[in-house]
């Protein structure tokens, strides 16, 4: 079973940035497709971006290109999402997943590892 830790949110003027890291445990995430979901009051949780198990494939949901970063570093078991240009919109509760898989996953459906999640607050 892996265990997963977000943290690194917190509140940030629109305009700024934020590093998430998620810390995985219990095993090693090298097998894994990794993935940061969020999900704001009210509405569904959503996909922001994926990370192939070697790194080499990444996804972003459209609102995320040019401004988001994901990141793996499998010796340490963790993954990170740099969030740069903030906007309010980006405002919500950030989710860790974790998915043996090959391949890369959308939905949080396709998931099996969740983390708690940490709180992005952009503010203007």
């Amino acid at each position: 079973q892996v265990q997963l830790v977000e943290s690194g949110g917190g509140l940030v003027q629109a305009g700024g940035s934020l590093r998430l890291s998620c810390a995985a445990s219990g095993h090693t995430i090298s097998n894994y497709a990794m993935a940061w979901f969020r999900q704001a009051p009210g509405k569904e949780r959503e996909f922001v971006a994926a990370i192939s198990r070697s790194g080499r494939s990444t996804y972003f949901t459209d609102s995320a290109k040019g401004r988001f970063t994901i990141s793996r570093d499998n010796a340490k078991n963790t993954v990170y999402l740099q969030m740069n240009s903030l906007n309010l919109e980006d405002t919500a509760v950030y989710y860790c997943a974790a998915q043996y898989t090959t391949g890369l996953y959308f939905t949080p459906t396709e998931y099996t590892h969740w983390g708690q999640g940490t709180q992005v607050t952009v503010s203007s």
